[in-house]
């Protein structure tokens, strides 16, 4: 946490001063610290390699930080906070206090949680103001949460606080999942995207849709809760399941309309009926989704949580037509790797690794199979389809969607044939990281459409 501190110093120095400090911290960390401290910084599990990763990451992703953000310091030392002071205090509190467990990972505590949202939220706004005021900070964006301080301190003060606290608590949860990823990667890459995204939100366009987003998160509720209900009813969910893909319908339906919604309805039956798909041949070979097909609450947020993000973004930004780009790119990718996993597992007859092309047994990691891949391929169309036909995308996009689920899928191929089979991160992680690749990939097939028009 001590060394968060040096944060301060982005108030002064400039991008290439800030990166060569940040460059020399690394050097520092891997060559010279551990002969200083004799190993004692070292953990148990780490004193017969010699290193420590989480030591080593830590400048290195400060230093990535400083050249993702060389433009905007300010996002950069808030998503420092997260790392140093939020992180930290989690650490800390969850040790010292302990307390009650959290219901999703039995190894973190809600203590440790809310010391992460308090810390996390009141330094990371701190930063920000402080290195905006500095002669070299980030430069004002207009009315955004992020923006520069305005001729109205007291609301200027409660939209940073409120975007800092949103950023802070959406970090503490990704960091309190059973990922497999280490703190010192996934918080500051959480925390910096989350900052981004905060950083085009104008509060103005969410005051003037307030009473309409009203409307729909109400109406999103009694949805909700109904089709929560009847999945659970039917086997499609478990409890858990129910609960968080409830939760996720209802902002989805609050920010998105109905057609956003129905974007989660399409990918719901499909990705159901190509799990229940084969059932008896998946269940023989052991490669069945756990639970009878019944999904739970990492995997609707796995699936649904980036769409909800681009949902969002749709609304309080002026960029509505991208982001709703994205969040139909989301699903279809989504869909795409549920129904291609699914049905490659029950039908196909060659299944190869990604990676290497190397045939492999059904269900590993990482593999892929001609069957899998075009029933993947024809459920992202008829998603897309969807969308095009009740508006949500004309029919060039629904196109781009298409490709751009294909790039997704193939992402999460290559992590679950990579990282994946050496465990460093779990497969909820595989598939929120494509669907965000997905929506991401579907903007750039845009904007690289548009540049060349």
């Amino acid at each position: 946490m001590s060394m968060g501190l040096f944060a301060l110093l982005l108030r002064w120095l400039s991008p290439l001063a800030a990166a060569a400090c940040a460059a020399f911290a690394l050097l520092f960390n891997l060559f010279v610290l551990h002969r200083l401290t004799r190993r004692s910084l070292l953990r148990d599990g780490e004193k017969h390699q010699g290193y420590s990763a989480g030591i080593a990451l830590y400048p290195a992703v400060v230093l990535a930080l400083i050249l993702v953000f060389q433009r905007r310091l300010e996002l950069a030392a808030a998503a420092w906070a997260l790392m140093a002071f939020g992180d930290g205090m989690a650490t800390v509190a969850g040790l010292t206090l302990r307390g009650p467990k959290l219901p999703w990972n039995s190894g973190k505590t809600w203590w440790g949680f809310f010391a992460f949202v308090l810390y996390g939220s009141c330094t990371s706004a701190l930063l920000i103001r402080w290195v905006q005021h500095g002669e070299v900070g980030g430069g004002a964006i207009g009315a955004s949460f992020l923006g520069q301080p305005a001729a109205s301190p007291v609301s200027d003060l409660a939209f940073l606080l409120a975007a800092c606290l949103a950023v802070s608590t959406l970090a503490a949860f990704f960091e309190s999942l059973d990922t497999g990823v280490n703190d010192n990667v996934l918080v500051p890459l959480v925390g910096g995207a989350a900052f981004y995204a905060a950083s085009l939100v104008e509060p103005a366009r969410l005051l003037a849709a307030g009473g309409l987003l009203r409307r729909d998160l109400v109406a999103g509720v009694v949805v909700n809760a109904l089709l929560a209900a009847a999945a659970y009813a039917v086997r499609g969910v478990d409890l858990s399941g129910a609960v968080m893909g409830g939760g996720l319908g209802t902002l989805l339906y609050a920010f998105g309309g109905w057609r956003g919604f129905l974007m989660l309805l399409v990918f719901f039956a499909l990705a159901t009926a190509a799990t229940k798909a084969g059932q008896a041949r998946k269940a023989s070979l052991g490669i069945a989704q756990e639970q009878g097909g019944r999904r739970g609450a990492k995997h609707a947020l796995a699936n649904a949580g980036a769409a909800v993000i681009f949902a969002f973004l749709a609304a309080a930004t002026p960029h509505q037509g991208a982001f709703a780009l994205a969040l139909v790119a989301a699903f279809a990718t989504a869909v795409s790797d549920t129904v291609s996993s699914e049905i490659g597992k029950a039908y196909g007859r060659r299944t190869f690794l990604v990676t290497t092309f190397r045939r492999v047994d059904a269900g590993t990691e990482g593999a892929v199979s001609a069957e899998g891949t075009l029933a993947g391929i024809a459920a992202s169309a008829a998603l897309a389809l969807v969308a095009w036909g009740v508006g949500l995308v004309d029919g060039a996009a629904a196109g781009v969607v298409v490709a751009a689920a294909f790039v997704g899928t193939t992402i999460e191929s290559y992590l679950g044939a990579t990282v994946g089979r050496m465990k460093w991160i779990d497969n909820e992680m595989e598939n929120f990281t494509n669907t965000m690749a997905g929506g991401q990939a579907a903007m750039g097939h845009s904007w690289l459409l548009a540049s060349l028009a």
